[in-house]
């Protein structure tokens, strides 16, 4: 007489067997294994749009700033008002928001004017040793760099920001330190003010 195999196996298989079949149909605790293997790029992903949120929040609110100082010199209310390299700094301080540190080594503001486009060669952010560094002191009239009437004029703004050393896996910075230069700059010819 002929057995059919399956009498053949063994009780121990036939509850192995049970068991595995038990846990292939065994759901719980999968939620939990699958959130494991997405969180950290979830979790990666979430930082970097809040990183890259914070970068372009803090340039545009730089870029605000320096449009709204500069127009003190564009208008040459600036001039005429003896204002110095100290206030335009502050002004754009003012202007840009909570988001800009200005220390005056973070922020450095170059200013440079002449009768025609052609004679201003702008001034680089990042010089050897980090910041490229203002010409003139703090309390300098600012009419000596902005120039008069009718004059062209280049407002750039440098801010290091060091919020990218905290955001490394973004890959901002551009310095030695890790920190993130931001530029904003500002172009225009004075108005006939005199």
């Amino acid at each position: 007489m002929l057995t059919s195999i399956a009498a053949k196996t063994s009780p121990a298989k036939k509850a192995s067997s049970g068991l595995l079949s038990r846990w292939r149909r065994d759901t719980r605790g999968s939620t939990a294994a699958e959130f494991a293997i997405v969180a950290l790029p979830f979790f990666l992903f979430c930082f970097a749009i809040m990183g890259y949120g914070l970068y372009f929040f803090t340039t545009t609110g730089l870029e605000f700033g320096v449009e709204t100082a500069a127009r003190q010199i564009r208008t040459g209310q600036a001039q005429t008002g003896a204002m110095t390299r100290a206030q335009f700094q502050q002004l754009i301080c003012d202007s840009a928001g909570a988001f800009i540190d200005c220390n005056s080594s973070k922020l450095k503001i170059h200013i440079q004017s002449a009768a025609a486009w052609s004679g201003i060669t702008p001034t680089p952010c990042l010089s050897a040793g980090g910041l490229a560094s203002s010409a003139g002191s703090g309390s300098d009239a600012l009419s000596g760099a902005s120039g008069g009437a009718s004059q062209a004029v280049l407002v750039t703004a440098c801010y290091e920001w060091s919020v990218a050393q905290t955001l490394p896996f973004l890959m901002l910075g551009n310095m030695g330190n890790g920190s993130s230069v931001i530029q904003a700059a500002a172009t225009f010819r004075t108005e006939p003010y005199q």
